[in-house]
């Protein structure tokens, strides 16, 4: 037996999250079997533990969208007991049991060898959030950054955090978008070269040209902050997107995309390629400075996890929390 955040519905639609006994048993199928050592708390999680139960469609479940840890058992010839890996997406945390429980059991195709350079938690301590980022700098990258600052929406936040010092120990000026000045200090110290008011990229669109501005952008936003900042993009430049904090909706034209050239580039870390995953995580263990990383962490465990998930939706969590699951 071992311990997992379940999360289960009653009878009167409601949820309710706790630590709770299971066994191997009790897991999903899968080829590989993980002794897992760390996960955290991302945005989606916080939907799957809340009151109205998210993206869950099947109880009970098992949050965490994410894990790293120590192969256990494996019926697939690319993973022995003892190996080290890492996994992101492919849904598990939301139609698959995630990362909340000290085992875990998936297929052999979702993982990816844990790189050199990185222990399981800096793995964590990157998680979904830092490989979105290293995904949306590297599709700046193949587009070409241009030579004006680059924009991050979103900065304080887990996606935003690991951009802004990615993008800062690659060389790049970072211009940080927070809404709350207590960051600041926190976002410089990460590399932030210039902090922006939220309220002032997040203006009602008054023209779809604005003044070449940006020479890049990882959007973690979204919405009508996303339509501000494509009319602030110098020519040719590239946004990646990949936030919805601000809304599914983008009430742009396509003046900035026909008169000035700029690409919006989609990032899904869901379902990435195995190729494009471990280049990803490759790239983050050789470009992301760890002390800097560090900086990012507060540690947490399972039983932390409800309230945790309450404070993610309520834009309460700053940086990046790591998860132990075996405290």
């Amino acid at each position: 037996m071992f311990n997992a955040l379940v999360v289960n519905k009653d009878d009167e639609g409601k949820t309710s999250a706790a630590v709770t006994q299971i066994g191997v048993e009790d897991l999903p199928e899968g080829e590989v079997t993980v002794a897992v050592e760390y996960s955290t708390v991302n945005y989606k999680d916080g939907l799957c533990i809340g009151p109205g139960g998210g993206l869950v469609r099947k109880y009970p479940h098992v949050p965490g969208i994410d894990f790293a840890g120590t192969v256990e058992a494996s019926e697939d010839d690319r993973y022995k007991p003892g190996d080290k890996v890492v996994l992101t997406g492919w849904r598990v945390g939301e139609a698959h049991w995630g990362g909340y429980a000290q085992k875990a059991r998936v297929k052999a195709d979702w993982l990816v060898p844990l790189p050199a350079g990185l222990d399981t938690r800096q793995a964590m301590a990157v998680g979904t959030a830092g490989f979105t980022a290293m995904l949306s700098v590297m599709a700046l990258e193949d587009h070409g950054i241009k030579s004006g600052p680059v924009l991050v929406t979103g900065a304080a936040g887990g996606v935003g955090s690991v951009a802004t010092a990615i993008l800062a120990n690659l060389g790049y000026k970072v211009a940080a978008v927070t809404g709350r000045p207590e960051t600041a200090e926190y976002l410089t110290g990460l590399g932030a070269t210039q902090i922006v008011a939220r309220e002032e990229i997040n203006e009602t669109v008054k023209r779809p040209l604005e003044g070449e501005t940006w020479g890049g952008c990882v959007d973690a936003v979204g919405g009508a902050m996303l339509a501000r900042v494509l009319g602030q993009m110098e020519y040719g430049a590239s946004v990646a997107a990949v936030g919805l904090a601000g809304g599914a909706g983008l009430p742009a034209t396509v003046i900035p995309f026909l008169l000035r050239g700029v690409n919006l580039l989609g990032i899904d870390s869901v379902m990435q390629p195995y190729d494009n995953r471990l280049r990803a995580w490759e790239r983050l263990a050789k470009d992301l400075p760890m002390d800097k990383l560090e900086a990012m962490v507060q540690p947490a465990t399972l039983s932390d996890l409800p309230q945790l998930g309450a404070d993610i939706l309520a834009g309460q969590v700053k940086g990046r929390v790591v998860v132990d699951v075996n405290a």
